[in-house]
């Protein structure tokens, strides 16, 4: 069955802002400019261009001409998803490889952050992520005693442990809380990342949990700042960003 024309004109703009031909902050063509240039009705560009907006890409008021908001390489905390579901929405590949991994007694912060016991032997990953064969991610994950076992099962070259974990368990990741900061690269994630050492990365800080609110892990995201950015979209009636000092 054929792909309707609106998907397919949403899909051309889609990947021209990801190639940035036209900028976050930059106007697209008109509705009629769109028109002649895929050969469709104004009403079909309109079914395009509303899909661009429901995805939080562009942005228009009534008689401007649309607004580019965000590029497909940011990743929006309107909802939950992991690296490798963003990669795959944006058509991009996402890899995954076990560093180390080992079991370790839970500290006082694994514990307060996963309801546990300190001294609760944890299961510690250290896993390298990859945007199309590009390291843009370095996870270091510390997972619940519950689901520790099954993620040691799973192959180190994983790609999405999300949905693997989904599969083999049912196990949905329902909530997530981020705090997000910058810190330098030491030389290990420089090394990882290709990166200089102290070099600035993006660190996203994250306890997820299940729908009843039972913590699965917590882990130390530090993303290049190059290749990866977030965006959230917020208005007076709902805002879900705040801000806290850093600490």
């Amino acid at each position: 069955m054929p792909t309707p024309r609106h998907e397919r004109i949403a899909e051309e703009l889609r990947r021209a802002i990801d190639r940035e031909e036209y900028a976050v902050g930059s106007r697209l063509p008109t509705e009629a400019e769109l028109a002649a240039r895929h050969d469709a009705s104004r009403g079909t560009v309109r079914q395009a261009l509303a899909a661009l907006t429901a995805e939080g890409l562009i942005g228009s008021r009534q008689g401007a001409r649309r607004v580019v908001l965000a590029g497909r390489r940011s990743q929006s905390f309107a909802e939950l998803r992991s690296f490798a579901q963003w990669a795959q929405a944006m058509g991009r590949t996402a890899t995954g490889r076990v560093v180390e991994q080992e079991y370790r007694p839970a500290t006082a912060e694994d514990a307060a952050r996963l309801h546990l016991a300190p001294g609760t032997p944890l299961l510690n990953v250290l896993r390298l992520r990859g945007l199309d064969g590009e390291p843009v991610l370095i996870e270091r994950s510390v997972y619940a005693d519950w689901i520790s076992p099954t993620v040691a099962s799973l192959d180190p070259e994983c790609a999405s442990v999300t949905q693997r974990l989904y599969e083999d368990t049912g196990l949905v990741f329902a909530h997530g809380e981020h705090v997000i900061d910058a810190v330098a690269a030491g030389a290990r994630d420089a090394a990882l990342l290709t990166v200089r050492r102290t070099s600035p990365l993006l660190r996203v800080r994250r306890v997820t949990t299940t729908h009843d609110g039972r913590p699965v892990e917590w882990s130390d995201d530090r993303y290049r700042p190059d290749a990866v950015s977030f965006t959230v979209h917020n208005s007076i009636a709902n805002n879900a960003l705040s801000r806290t000092t850093a600490g």
